[in-house]
């Protein structure tokens, strides 16, 4: 069974000890997109640290549909936040290219221009960055590499997204924060309607091996493997280790 007291109150002394190491006196910088990740992070930062050693950078592309939610997390909280519009960043950006970007890359540019600006603020701030991926989004790659999936320290990256909720109860964070179905931002799908397969689903695999629907596990299988390089350190050539040929 889980424990989210004794989860959420080891977390936020890994928090205390990162900042007592890596920062001492220094704010947490959370990018708050209105979803019960970054809010849970911001609230678990918020306890460790104190509201006013935490600082949540909305960052719209344009016009946010959702960006209400954002607004509700760092009033519920009490925190200092900017709201930086990264469209014409984005759009600059892309303008530039002498080529046409794929897909995937138009899809993934907005999520580096934003942690580009994360630590922008994190640097005029005396700030570290946080990360707010949890498990089972970095189990199959549901995160943008240097994206999204960086930072300088990551509270919940071990935390699957039903633990992640029961936390975010226990922290007192409203229901629509926690409860609130993660969108794309793009399509209007679910990020559930675009993996294929539910967090509840996913979830019960990682934490039992147990799974109802062999098609959905060959398929968080696949996307486990085909993404396992995003969680591991960039690979260096060593002189002074031998490598066999």
């Amino acid at each position: 069974m889980f424990d989210a007291q004794k989860v959420k109150d080891e977390c936020v002394d890994w928090i205390r000890g990162f900042f007592e190491k890596n920062g001492k006196g220094c704010n947490a910088i959370v990018g708050i997109s209105g979803g019960k990740d970054s809010s849970i992070v911001a609230a678990l930062c918020a306890e460790a640290l104190g509201t006013d050693r935490v600082i949540g950078v909305l960052m719209p592309c344009g016009e946010q549909a959702d960006i209400d939610m954002a607004k509700l997390l760092v009033e519920h909280l009490g925190i200092k936040h900017y709201i930086i519009n990264i469209k014409d960043a984005v759009d600059g950006l892309t303008k530039a290219f002498p080529f046409e970007l794929s897909k995937q890359s138009r899809i993934n540019l907005p999520a580096r221009v934003r942690m580009t600006t994360l630590y922008a603020v994190a640097q005029s701030h005396n700030g570290r960055v946080a990360n707010t991926c949890n498990l089972s989004e970095d189990w199959v790659g549901y995160s943008t590499r240097y994206g999204d999936a960086a930072g300088d320290f990551s509270p919940c990256s071990h935390l699957t997204v039903q633990e992640m909720k029961a936390v975010g109860r226990l922290i007192g964070l409203p229901d629509v924060l926690v409860d609130k179905p993660p969108i794309d931002g793009l399509s209007g799908l679910t990020d559930e309607d675009n993996l294929g397969f539910t967090y509840a689903e996913l979830d019960r695999y990682i934490r039992t091996g147990e799974i109802d629907d062999q098609e959905k596990k060959a398929r968080i299988d696949r996307l486990h493997k085909l993404n396992l390089f995003k969680l591991q350190l960039m690979p260096s050539f060593d002189p002074d280790i031998e490598t066999a040929i």
